[in-house]
């Protein structure tokens, strides 16, 4: 089997997303627009081939110059785990006949706006909601649904550009900063805990799903620079307080007929049990909750999506052993990270349980943090207890400080 990644080199998991598909047997190919030598090592060891482009956004020209390298050669895949790509390679599947999403499928994935609309239509509770493309679609929107609201790029990802907007003098401030965005979505405003549903599914059918929860919310995380975002993987997925949104899932899967391929699910949970859909994407997540996802079930989980997209199976044996929390660290100060406080303290009473850490060193220059969710880096932790688990991750983000200048 030939298959194609697009952009095998970035962002920061797509190294290991090549490899899985190389070591299940398959040729795998490249396109992207960094140069070869430019490829981590990882992605040179995996490819067979691999192509070069000057852009990934002109479709008519990845296509001419992948019918030109590739002369000879036949595709049987063609995979996106980027969500800038996702429509990329579902038009470039329809040039060149290869099964998969097709370009009006995956705008499901990637069009909030026609997303919601199909679950309506299946019963799946969705936020109030309505597409608009300018400022008085905005006030007519606010009007109907009421505050507060939310307004989000109808094909953004992340919180990039998100607002929680409580009255019409905050949604007069908001406004202007959403001039560069052509269409967004104007929501109701869910409170609740939100969770992730995330599944590699074969067919129509989950073969493997993760559930994950925020804390805070990601809405809070991106407006507040103190904040230590977590992200916690958990191991017992029979918890009552899932079961509705797990559910969900799976309904969700089925409305909008995913295929074989990763997803990446967000849903609401509010005080009073009752649970609503966020969004959802065709590709994994980021912020490396893959990797989560690997250390909470001791498994290769690169390689179970290769085996799903390769073979229609997944033969890597995994069981539920641990939480796993992600704590994303910001420094304090601009310039260049300078010092850590609390690290040694940190690693003295929960090293056995940390399993990454990707912390800046010092003399490295600080991230924006508004940019990315792993700011200036993150220490990855488990532990087969919740409640520790969280105990932990509560102590890194209080306790372990950064220091830039």
């Amino acid at each position: 089997m030939n298959v194609l990644i697009i952009s095998p080199g970035y962002p920061a998991d797509m190294p290991e997303f090549t490899r899985g598909p190389a070591e299940t047997g398959a040729s795998v190919f490249g396109v992207g627009d960094q140069s070869q030598e430019g490829l981590p090592e990882l992605v040179r060891r995996s490819l067979s081939r691999y192509v070069q482009v000057p852009s990934l956004w002109d479709t008519d020209a990845v296509a001419g110059r992948l019918r030109d390298e590739l002369r000879g050669e036949s595709l049987d895949r063609i995979e996106c785990l980027w969500e800038p790509g996702v429509m990329l390679a579902a038009q470039l599947r329809g040039r060149f006949g290869v099964e998969g999403m097709s370009e009006e499928h995956a705008t499901l994935f990637r069009d909030k706006e026609a997303m919601k609309l199909k679950l309506d239509a299946a019963g799946i509770r969705t936020p109030k909601h309505r597409a608009v493309e300018d400022a008085a679609g905005c006030w007519a929107a606010a009007d109907a649904i009421g505050f507060p609201l939310i307004i989000k790029p109808i094909d953004g990802a992340g919180s990039a550009d998100t607002y929680r907007v409580n009255s019409r003098d905050e949604l007069r401030d908001v406004l202007p900063r959403l001039r560069h965005v052509p269409r967004v979505s104007v929501e109701e405003f869910v409170d609740g805990e939100e969770y992730t549903f995330d599944t590699i599914t074969i067919d129509g059918k989950i073969a493997y799903y993760n559930v994950a929860v925020y804390r805070p919310r990601p809405l809070i995380a991106r407006s507040n620079e103190w904040i230590s975002p977590q992200v916690v993987a958990l191991r017992d997925l029979d918890a009552p307080e899932l079961a509705e949104g797990i559910r969900m899932g799976f309904e969700v899967i089925e409305a909008l007929d995913f295929g074989t391929g990763f997803t990446h699910m967000e849903w609401y949970r509010k005080s009073d049990g009752e649970v609503v859909f966020g969004e959802i994407g065709g590709r994994p997540p980021g912020a490396h909750h893959v990797d989560q996802m690997k250390y909470a079930c001791d498994f290769d989980v690169f390689r179970a999506w290769a085996q799903a997209v390769v073979h229609g199976r997944i033969d890597e044996p995994w069981e539920r052993r641990y939480n796993v929390a992600t704590i994303y660290k910001r420094a304090r100060g601009v310039g260049r990270i300078t010092r850590y406080e609390g690290a040694d303290a940190l690693q003295q009473r929960f090293g056995e349980h940390v399993v990454w850490n990707t912390l800046l060193p010092p003399g490295t220059p600080r991230r924006n943090w508004r940019q990315t969710l792993v700011s200036d880096g993150f220490i990855m932790l488990r532990h087969p207890d919740l409640d520790k688990t969280l105990e932990m991750a509560d102590a890194v983000a209080a306790e372990l400080h950064l220091f830039a200048e």
